[in-house]
């Protein structure tokens, strides 16, 4: 019997965008409580380049395993083809999304023309948006989601023993994101505003339009002002920039407040209590039913994806090369043919 096969995106060694092949794979069969979908669109994600390069800056212990030669990504929409033993609450043609399988498996082999998926991870593709918007949904809407509505499991924290619990966003809750273009940050700002916060966006000033046609009631440009020096007494920081220098922004938290870094960097958990100000973080988890929540918001306008720029899957390079320039808004997505 011939061997169906698909093309896919893989690599053999670890390195920059170059080590992406666009190669010939067998399509892979579902297993139990899987659903084998065709894949007309992936995100692309910042652990896809992580992983390209072999994760050097993550400690060992953090790492989960993965194994060459690897094929990228975690965010699809497409089609269900085919549904495996045990495979429940879908059918055949039925139009999906999902992040698959993070952060259990680093990578949940996206970037190709058919993937296997747990019915779980997955929810119905919003209706009012193509494939490629769709794709930039899973990822980045829950980390968001995660992070400010909902964390929605009980796993702990890679980074920190204190359980996240997002606090209650209301009409008297003000929230400054920081990294508001990207794609957490510009989903992140919607999901505040439609919970009736007022919103403090943070990013360069080529997109103070468009973060404020998002909704942004105030705008700083960090190119021109320090925004930990601009901002006072906000009840929420959600940092999408984190790491070393996220602790800068506990100066414009006020006492009782929050900060949450999604990239956690190094704080003084004595500090922090003295300020009265509680900083914690989480790791985005794959959650199918979360993500039907968000394309219901999408459907009905509350909130919606920017795309940055798309690219065929045959030219994952040259998308990676993009996302490795920076000074994103929106989201980076590969088309499948």
């Amino acid at each position: 019997m011939t061997t169906r096969t698909m093309a896919a995106i893989r690599l053999h060694t670890f390195g920059g965008p170059e080590v992406l092949r666009y190669e010939r794979v067998p399509v892979p069969e579902p297993g139990p409580g899987e659903v084998l979908v065709r894949v007309h669109a992936a995100g692309i994600n910042p652990p896809d380049w992580y992983a390209r390069e072999g994760m050097p800056d993550v400690p060992p212990e953090l790492r989960p395993p993965f194994h060459l030669p690897l094929t990228p990504g975690t965010d699809i929409s497409g089609v269900v083809e085919e549904l495996g033993p045990d495979a429940s609450g879908f059918s055949v043609g039925d139009e999906v999304i999902g992040l698959l399988r993070f952060p259990t498996a680093l990578q949940g082999n996206a970037y190709a023309e058919y993937v296997t998926a747990p019915a779980t991870d997955l929810a119905r593709k919003p209706a009012t948006i193509d494939h490629a918007h769709a794709a930039a949904l899973p990822m980045s809407g829950l980390t968001a989601w995660q992070f400010l509505i909902e964390l929605g499991h009980d796993h702990p924290s890679p980074f920190q023993e204190a359980r996240h619990r997002p606090m209650a966003i209301d009409g008297r809750t003000t929230v400054l994101v920081n990294g508001a273009a990207g794609g957490v940050g510009h989903l992140a700002l919607q999901l505040a505003k439609w919970k009736g916060a007022r919103v403090i966006a943070v990013a360069s000033g080529a997109h103070e339009t468009f973060l404020r046609d998002l909704g942004a009631d105030e705008f700083i440009d960090y190119t021109k002002e320090r925004p930990e020096e601009v901002a006072r007494d906000v009840d929420l920081v959600l940092d999408t920039v984190g790491g070393p220098h996220s602790r800068r922004f506990l100066r414009t938290v006020k006492r009782g407040g929050s900060l949450y870094p999604v990239y956690f960097g190094e704080f003084d958990d004595e500090e922090n209590a003295e300020l009265g100000i509680t900083v914690t973080g989480t790791q985005v988890r794959s959650n199918g039913a979360q993500l039907a929540d968000l394309g219901h918001l999408l459907d009905t306008g509350a909130v919606r994806v920017a795309l940055d720029s798309t690219f065929p899957l045959a030219d994952a390079r040259a998308a990676h090369e993009r996302a490795a320039r920076g000074h994103i808004r929106g989201k980076i997505v590969l088309t499948v043919a």
